[in-house]
């Protein structure tokens, strides 16, 4: 007998159960996709600012303030103390090489230098008269060699005429030999006479030898007393422009004081501060370049001075070709300095949005400009313009560059 199966209620099936499941995640997955559920933010297009994506040159550079300095500076300090008697130029005066700027008074040194000079006057003297006295004791050594050689040859003529007569028996033998005596004794006294001038010679060459030398120190010595002196007198070591004069007269000025300095007119250098961090990257040789009136010139960096102070080093400038007409010392220059060489790069336009993003990521126009969407991106290198794009961006992409911090976490800007 067979028996009749009943069916079960719709609902009570099992396969009823999984396709309404499969078919609830469906509609919900599609109200995901279809539907937004990021954040908005409404936004007024005149608040934000938009740039355009670009391709183009790009160089990496810095802005950096210069100062104008002469090319070549000296600084007048006062060699000896003193109080300022006198002053000959005005700050400013054009100078040249010898021209007195001013005078200072210092009795002490002009009392000691008289006293000095005074001695070595009489240390001169008398390293002359000893130059005196041996010249004349050579004079005399000189004439008794004279008197010598004549009583010699009157004693030897006198001797020979003597020996031929004794040898014919026409003198005696007495007179003979006084004769013979005083020949011997006068050829004995030539050649003491002929020794003593032989060896003073050789002693007054070199007596004479060490007096001039001598009286040439001393006249050295002279000459630095002198120029000592002198010294209470400043004067302009070089043609040029005297820039600075710290002298009032009755000021009272010690040694090593710097009293002014004296600009040489003939160039001009640039030195300007760079921030620390850029140090390893700035060397001799790079490049920047300064607008001024109008018109472009040429910078290079001659010398970089190592230390560093208060975040900031040094450097020194020449122009690099053409010199700009009427630029004066001090005169302040805003520079662009070259870190690297002009290549095509992505560009976007600097803006406050780095602040708040860091680069990472940029809000992104659509076509239509009625919204900006989220859109995470790569920069590189930067200049005071622009950011080069390494990825995340295309030519003609439009980016809200101004500033995100009234954005808060919103995903999507509607632009109004």
């Amino acid at each position: 007998m067979d028996r009749k199966i009943e069916k079960k209620p719709i609902y009570k099936r099992t396969k009823f159960w999984a396709y309404s499941a499969a078919a609830l995640l469906f509609i919900i997955l599609i109200v995901m996709i279809l539907t937004d559920t990021g954040s908005k933010l409404n936004v007024e297009s005149d608040k934000i600012t938009v740039s355009t994506v670009s391709e183009g040159d790009f160089q990496e550079f810095i802005p950096v303030t210069g100062t104008v300095l002469p090319q070549t500076t000296f600084y007048l300090d006062a060699i000896l103390g003193g109080a300022v008697e006198k002053i000959y130029l005005e700050e400013g005066a054009m100078v040249h090489k010898g021209d007195k700027i001013l005078k200072l008074s210092n009795t002490n040194v002009q009392l000691n230098a008289l006293q000095q000079e005074t001695f070595t006057y009489q240390q001169i003297n008398e390293a002359r008269n000893t130059r005196l006295q041996i010249e004349q004791n050579s004079i005399g050594l000189q004439t008794q060699l004279v008197d010598a050689n004549y009583s010699f040859i009157n004693s030897k003529q006198l001797f020979d005429r003597e020996k031929v007569m004794w040898e014919k028996k026409l003198v005696s033998q007495q007179e003979y030999e006084q004769v013979r005596d005083k020949y011997y004794h006068d050829k004995e006294q030539q050649r003491l006479a002929r020794q003593n001038f032989v060896q003073d010679s050789v002693s007054k060459k070199i007596q004479l030898a060490q007096i001039e030398e001598s009286i040439k120190r001393l006249q050295t010595n002279l000459e630095l007393i002198r120029e000592n002196i002198d010294n209470l007198t400043v004067k302009a070591p070089i043609d040029g422009q005297l820039t600075s004069l710290n002298a009032e007269t009755g000021q009272s000025k010690s040694p090593g004081d710097q009293i002014g300095q004296i600009d040489a007119l003939d160039g001009y250098k640039v030195r300007a501060e760079i921030d620390e961090f850029y140090i390893a990257r700035v060397s001799k040789g790079l490049r920047a370049t300064v607008d001024i009136d109008g018109n472009e010139y040429r910078l290079i960096i001659k010398k970089v001075f190592p230390e560093v102070k208060n975040g900031k080093f040094e450097v020194d400038m020449d122009f690099d070709g053409k010199v700009p007409d009427g630029i004066r010392r001090g005169q302040t220059l805003q520079i662009r300095l070259q870190l690297s060489d002009r290549t095509k790069a992505l560009l976007l336009a600097r803006g406050g949005f780095y602040q708040k993003t860091g680069g990472q990521w940029v809000f992104v126009l659509n076509k239509a400009g009625s919204e900006a969407i989220k859109r995470n991106i790569n920069l590189g290198r930067q200049n005071p313009d622009y950011f080069e794009v390494l990825n995340g961006l295309k030519p003609g992409d439009k980016v809200v560059t101004s500033s995100y911090d009234n954005f808060g976490d919103a995903d999507k800007l509607i632009i109004k």
